[in-house]
């Protein structure tokens, strides 16, 4: 029976063994509604077929590997975060949010779910001079205009945790750590870019920022 309000979770795994191992987990847990695959043509069925709060997906598996998955699912519009599951070693996947060193604990699979998996409740607008912004659907609606801009997954997670600091300088080191959980292929030029990007996408004179500032040891949003 699934728990009403449980978050839509798609687990793909090949290894069956570990693919019911983990779903059987998460789901004692009446947190997660978790729908299990095992080959890549069947989570890109299941994923444009039912809106997902988070997908883990394992970088190997029999019909295609995971860069391949990600990319097709990205492509055919699905935007949810999407967490790989690696060997120590292997490469980071585009389009991935976040990835997982097998083998590993369930409560590091649980900290990074809780972290990237879109609430299944309300998604209140939040205001940022102009724009009237909401975190899960990550969109920047325009009063003035009424044109909305989507956001990414990071972007919107950026924007969130400066909105919550009402004002307050964050670090880089902050950001970094809060939206990319310690992932050690990050660098502050990867935050520099999203920053970058989210001005071109809110501000009026991206290069006279007024609502998303640099200063000295980190970024301010002004509400």
């Amino acid at each position: 029976m699934t728990t009403p309000g449980a978050k839509k979770l798609l687990l793909v795994e090949d290894d069956e063994t570990l693919r019911h191992l983990l779903a059987e987990q998460l789901t004692a847990l009446e947190e997660f509604d978790v729908r299990q695959a095992a080959h890549g043509a069947t989570a890109l069925a299941a994923a444009q077929a039912v809106s997902f709060e988070a997908i883990l997906l394992a970088s190997r598996l029999p019909d295609m590997d995971g860069a391949a998955v990600c990319a097709a699912l990205r492509q055919a519009g699905v935007d949810c975060p999407i967490l790989l599951m690696a060997a120590e070693g292997e490469p980071d996947v585009a389009g991935c949010s976040d990835r997982l060193v097998k083998p590993f604990r369930i409560g590091t699979l649980l900290t990074k779910l809780r972290q990237h998996a879109r609430p299944t409740g309300d998604d209140p607008a939040l205001r940022i001079g102009p724009y009237e912004f909401r975190a899960v659907a990550r969109t920047l609606r325009d009063d003035g205009t009424g044109a909305e801009t989507r956001l990414t997954d990071k972007e919107a997670q950026i924007l969130a945790y400066l909105h919550r600091a009402e004002g307050a300088i964050i670090s880089r080191e902050q950001l970094l750590e809060q939206v990319w959980n310690y992932n050690e292929g990050v660098t502050t030029h990867t935050l520099e870019t999203h920053i970058y990007r989210l001005r071109q996408k809110m501000e009026r004179d991206p290069a006279n920022a007024v609502l998303l500032l640099t200063e000295p040891g980190g970024y301010r949003l002004v509400p």
